[in-house]
């Protein structure tokens, strides 16, 4: 099966131009959604559906860098997000629960909760400048291990915008 950057006919690199990258997938959907085979065959019909689906996941799958990063890392047998690599240096450990206490203090206050957001969104950034960095010098285990600690930052925010609704 075709990679998600060979799919949406980009290079498989960490860096990207975010543009380039929905401008390919909104021509390759609109080439391939499932309405424009109403009229054609059950199985033209079938292979659109499935086609709009992969272009879907590609998408998903380049747009985000931590899935980005984890999708190179797997084409080169590195599987940032095993659940066995769990473990994280002491400060990063401890940055975790202080936002996590910040976090169950700000439950009901949007100032905090915004001001929080701001702050993992802020790391957010300094960790795929991080990532960039690392894909650059080839160091492809610290790059995993950057997936990870992303995956948690992906993770806070998520909750931080559950308690914002």
């Amino acid at each position: 099966m075709n990679s998600p950057f060979a799919l949406l006919g980009l290079p498989e690199t960490f860096r990207q131009d975010d543009r380039l990258i929905t401008e390919r997938y909104r021509t390759l959907a609109a080439r391939f959604h499932p309405d424009r085979f109403a009229a054609a065959s059950a199985f033209e019909q079938k292979q659109a559906v499935m086609m709009a689906a992969a272009l879907n996941q590609a998408y998903e799958t380049v747009k985000h860098p931590l899935n980005r990063a984890a999708a190179l890392l797997s084409q080169q047998g590195i599987d940032a997000d095993a659940p066995e690599h769990t473990s994280f240096a002491p400060d990063f450990l401890m940055q975790q629960m202080q936002w996590r206490e910040m976090l169950d203090d700000a439950r009901e206050n949007a100032a905090a909760l915004n001001h929080l957001d701001n702050q993992i969104a802020a790391e957010q950034n300094i960790l795929y400048t991080h990532l960039q960095q690392q894909f650059d010098e080839g160091c492809l285990n610290e790059a995993a291990q950057t997936v990870r600690k992303g995956r948690f930052l992906d993770k806070l925010r998520r909750e931080i915008a559950a308690c914002s609704v």
